[in-house]
């Protein structure tokens, strides 16, 4: 900025300066070229570093044709490095491998927010990569007051949501406004049951319900209290939004 540019030339001048006018001055801190061109300086921030541009440039994709699995699998829960401290990838980099691995699909479910969905769509059109956009979201538990994210893995309870179809985008797109106006900033929630009211039994099949890490509510409950409380939770999760909108996760975590 120019006031940067004003601190560093004031530390430079001294009693031997030569003579220099105002306009001469202005013209130096305001970076203007001698030749009288008028330099904007705003003009950027379009991309994510350097600012060269105020708009971004576009996406090329990679040579490499798309290849086709063997065995045919959407990845549904997957995170850009738009979600600090958990995704480590751009959202373009991610379309490139699931097209490079011959994914049938690739859902994008960054925290509490649609961060990475219009840089991964973009790059999963070029590719021709099918998507899906959805959202992680940080629940609101009752009785609770959550502390703003600190360390890298805050406390909460996780629901992952996803869009099927442009309802159900804009569903969840208000879900996850709601949850940033309702907490605070670095910490957004929402609670339960308004996921239930937007999203659940009798307002339309626009959503697919997973349970998340092992923060959502099946798998806390499994781990916590067994299996009995495992399929209490999952019951709840099929009673409000429905037996056809809710899929149970399932890893390979090495254990017995």
């Amino acid at each position: 900025m120019w006031y940067e540019h004003l601190f560093a030339y004031g530390a430079n001048m001294g009693f031997n300066n030569p003579g220099i006018s105002w306009g001469e001055l202005e013209r130096r801190l305001s970076d203007r070229p001698q030749d009288g061109r008028v330099v904007d300086p705003l003009a950027g921030d379009g991309g994510d570093s350097p600012a060269w541009s105020r708009k971004r440039a576009p996406y090329i994709a990679p040579g490499d044709d798309r290849r086709r699995g063997s065995v045919p699998y959407a990845e549904l829960h997957c995170h850009s490095n738009f979600s600090f401290l958990d995704g480590a990838s751009h959202p373009e980099e991610l379309a490139e491998e699931a097209a490079r691995l011959g994914l049938e699909a690739l859902a994008l479910t960054d925290h509490n927010g649609f961060y990475g969905v219009v840089r991964f769509s973009e790059a999963a059109k070029a590719v021709g990569l099918p998507t899906i956009f959805g959202s992680e979201l940080t629940l609101a538990e009752s009785g609770r007051t959550l502390e703003r994210p600190g360390p890298a893995d805050p406390e909460g309870r996780h629901l992952v949501i996803l869009a099927r179809d442009p309802r159900g985008y804009a569903l969840l797109g208000r879900a996850i406004s709601e949850g940033q106006l309702a907490g605070e900033k670095g910490a957004p929630r929402i609670p339960y049951e308004r996921l239930v009211e937007l999203g659940g039994q009798g307002t339309g099949d626009h959503w697919a319900v997973l349970t998340a890490c092992r923060k959502g509510p099946v798998p806390a409950a499994l781990m916590a209290d067994g299996p009995a409380a495992g399929r209490r939770a999952l019951d709840r999760l099929v009673h409000d939004f429905g037996r056809s909108n809710v899929f149970v996760e399932l890893w390979d975590h090495g254990m017995p």
